[in-house]
């Protein structure tokens, strides 16, 4: 598979250079040498075809980083690797962010570089990047905006790397979402991908959940538990919400990520660990860092490569396509494939802030579609609270079909109660809104939902 493949190693250490040459050749790649930047250069300009460049990142003169820099502008499609020692991993985390494939840190695994290569050549010439972003692919509504395209691009870049990466964004936007489309993209994908929610999980119970514990570490183990590390081990661990641990638990985070080994509660030995870490938050972490709620260490430990998903109100040209594409699906769904939005509809929904992000819109057209009559979806079907009140439910409807706020949200809850046979949690679940809130307004507007059953 891979003797047709060049690749070019730059590194001012002749051992170095042994070793990387006997590895890459008994892989079957045939394999350039260089001993500085300026040798690189040359045989690139005198050969063609070379599929790949792994270079050096700290080398006297003109060093890696430089050498990248350079090449971009005549070979701008030839991925590189980067070898770095501990102190230059910074730069390597620099050099992905503006384009580099991967690096790999130095003394290196010979089976996880060609690993990393082989994923590296694999992605060449597949046109990420190059075309229109897919809508929905690894389970993220992507939409069509630039920045998203920007997004889809940079997630298939990092995703065949082994970098740790932090993802950020609001509540919605898909941040679990994003984590699991690196993952599946991956050198690591037919591994464990362990998911952890830090967030709603209590400080006591966190730890065991992580590490471990052994039986009789304490009341209730009863029996030995493999912690979620250990069980993401060769896999990607998933850590959602990082920003609510509490300081104990970023202490023993740290240290994971520093050595790659854990100690299970109650044990005395430890156990390496290799897995990819993919941490997200909706935490401002800067200003948890600035108020000591969040140790500095870990968060650059965690981010590194930062990705971060924009609200939906600041991307407001993927509303439309994505409620669109809602509809037809919950169209489906609910037998009606017709399904469409009107053109007051989509005023509102363009108008709209959603606090709640693609999430809050997927709801929203769900509960359309079920409330929607002749397979077109109204503003008033669209159980935004802020629109109820709203000259717009009116503004584009003929004199003939204009009526009440009131009236409006009565026929609402009726159709929601039919839908749901007169079940009022159901309904309540369809309008998006509290059962007590579903009881009042059952009171409010003299309804019996039994005549629904």
């Amino acid at each position: 598979m891979t003797a047709a493949y060049k690749i070019l190693i730059v590194d001012d250490d002749p051992n170095i250079l042994e070793v990387l040459e006997e590895r890459l050749s008994a892989s079957n790649f045939k394999v350039l040498k260089a001993k500085n930047a300026a040798g690189a250069e040359q045989i690139l300009k005198a050969k063609k075809g070379i599929d790949l460049l792994l270079s050096d990142i700290k080398m006297p003169g003109k060093g890696g980083m430089e050498l990248f820099t350079d090449i971009r502008r005549s070979l701008p499609d030839l991925p590189v690797i980067f070898l770095t020692a501990y102190g230059t991993i910074p730069d390597a985390v620099d050099a992905i962010k503006l384009g580099a494939a991967d690096y790999i840190s130095k003394p290196f695994d010979g089976l996880e570089l060609i690993e990393k290569i082989n994923a590296v050549i694999a992605l060449r010439g597949t046109g990420v990047g190059t075309g229109p972003v897919p809508l929905f692919e690894s389970g993220f509504y992507w939409g069509k905006s630039a920045v998203m395209k920007h997004l889809y691009t940079t997630v298939k870049k990092v995703a065949v790397t082994e970098v740790n990466v932090l993802i950020l964004g609001e509540s919605g936007v898909g941040k679990e979402c994003i984590a699991g489309c690196i993952h599946k993209n991956s050198p690591r994908k037919k591994q464990p991908y362990m998911v952890v929610d830090c967030g709603s999980t209590p400080a006591g119970i966190l730890e065991s959940e992580l590490f471990g514990h052994l039986k009789g570490a304490f009341t209730h183990a009863v029996k030995d538990k493999v912690g979620l590390i250990e069980a993401a081990h060769s896999g990607t661990l998933f850590l959602d919400e990082i920003g609510n641990i509490s300081h104990d638990m970023q202490c023993r985070m740290l240290r994971f990520l520093e050595d790659k080994k854990i100690r299970q509660v109650g044990a005395v030995k430890e156990t390496s660990v290799d897995c990819r870490v993919i941490a997200a938050t909706n935490a401002d972490l800067a200003q948890a860092i600035d108020e000591g709620s969040f140790r500095q260490d870990l968060y650059y430990r965690l981010k590194g490569i930062t990705l971060t998903i924009p609200p939906l109100r600041e991307r407001k040209e993927d509303i439309y396509p994505l409620a669109e594409f809602f509809a037809g699906n919950y169209g489906q769904i609910h037998g009606t494939d017709q399904l469409r939005i009107s053109d007051a509809a989509v005023k509102v929904l363009e108008e709209h802030p959603w606090p709640g992000n693609v999430r809050e819109l997927k709801n929203t057209i769900e509960a359309g579609a079920v409330l929607c009559q002749n397979q077109v979806i109204e503003p008033w079907d669209l159980q935004i609270e802020s629109i109820r009140a709203n000259a717009v439910l009116t503004s584009d409807l003929p004199n003939s079909q204009a009526f009440s706020i009131a009236q409006s949200e009565k026929d609402t809850i009726i159709r929601a109660l039919k839908e749901s046979r007169g079940v009022q949690k159901d309904a309540a679940d369809l309008l998006g809104i509290s059962k007590r809130a579903m009881h009042y307004k059952v009171r409010k507007y003299d309804i019996d939902p039994t005549v629904y059953k």
